[in-house]
């Protein structure tokens, strides 16, 4: 299944399970959101990747952020766009998404602030950069991309090594992992993407942690696989 497939596949499936629930131990915050809300996100960050920097198949989409809900639905978005997600930043993507608002980068920018419930960037921003926080909610929460990626575009570039959408389809043709409730706190941005689409995929949902170990209790609750 193509990464731009995934979120469809879910929604087919159950448009109201949680996909992914995030806990940040450095904050407090603990976040869920189910297919259908992770859909609404996507939809608008792809409108705005589209409408505001023409996303599209080989437009190159840097994402610089930690693993984070706000890291998956930028991704998916990107992916949905059909553009290339590109692991870590290249010299010149054609859009950086960062929570550097100082990135060196002669790219635009779109400036996230990983918060819950931020509504602004908390600090000073170049003049052309895009405020996430303050400026995605005005974009539709239903996305249609003006050209789809052929399976041989590429999809994700990381560590050196590309991979098309075709690639990636297969990447995620796997077993023993199916609707199962998945827990990590990796800090390795590609590793977290590459397990959320194989999860995703089997019909799955993720836990992460952010900030430390997850005590086996909270494991425990949320249902994760052993």
């Amino acid at each position: 299944m193509r990464p731009d497939h995934l979120l469809p596949h879910l929604l087919r499936s159950d448009p109201a399970r949680p996909r992914i629930t995030c806990y940040d131990d450095r904050t407090g915050e603990r976040i869920e959101l189910s297919a259908r809300v992770l859909n609404n996100w996507v939809a608008k960050a792809a409108n705005l990747l589209q409408e505001e920097f023409d996303a599209g198949p080989g437009t190159v989409v840097a994402i610089d952020l930690p693993p984070h809900w706000r890291t998956l639905y930028w991704t998916l978005a990107a992916w949905a766009t059909g553009a290339t997600v590109s692991l870590p930043p290249p010299a010149t993507p054609d859009v950086l998404v960062t929570t550097d608002p100082a990135a060196p980068t002669d790219a635009p920018l779109v400036v996230v602030t990983l918060a819950a419930l931020a509504r602004r960037a908390t600090s000073t921003l170049p003049a052309d950069a895009v405020d996430e926080a303050r400026e995605l909610a005005g974009f539709p929460d239903t996305f249609g991309a003006f050209q789809e990626a052929a399976d041989s575009d590429l999809a994700l570039v990381a560590a050196g090594e590309s991979s098309t959408y075709a690639d990636l389809a297969a990447y995620v043709r796997v077993t023993g992992m199916a609707r199962a409730r998945v827990h990590t706190e990796t800090e390795d941005l590609e590793t977290f993407l590459r397990l959320a689409i194989r999860t995703y995929a089997a019909d799955g949902s993720l836990v992460l942690t952010v900030g430390g170990p997850a005590p086996a209790d909270r494991l425990r609750a949320e249902g994760v696989a052993s």
